[in-house]
C-alpha cells in the first residue's frame, strides 16, 4: 500500500473548514433562538445538537469538494488528451 503523508497545510485548512463549519451551526442556533423567542440558555443546552449539525455540514462540504475536483480532473484530462 502506498504511503500517503497529510501536509500542515492541508491539516490547518480542515481545522479552518470544520472551525467555519461550527461557527455556521452556531449563528443558525442564535437564529432560531432569536426567531422563536427562546432563552438564551438554549445556547448551551443545545450544544451537542450544534456539534452533529457542524459534522453534517462538514461532511457535505467535503462531498461537494470531491465532486467538483473529481469533475474538474476529468475535464483536465480530456483536455490534455486532446
Amino acid at each position: 500500500m502506498k504511503n500517503t503523508v497529510i501536509t500542515a497545510r492541508r491539516k490547518k485548512t480542515e481545522l479552518l473548514t470544520l472551525l467555519a463549519c461550527f461557527i455556521i451551526g452556531n449563528l443558525a442556533n442564535l437564529y432560531a433562538i432569536i426567531s422563536y423567542e427562546t432563552p438564551f440558555s438554549e445556547m448551551l443546552t443545545s450544544f451537542f445538537y450544534v456539534l452533529a449539525f457542524s459534522g453534517v455540514l462538514y461532511v457535505f462540504w467535503t462531498i461537494l469538494r470531491i465532486l467538483f475536483y473529481g469533475i474538474r480532473s476529468l475535464f483536465l484530462k480530456k483536455r490534455n488528451a486532446a
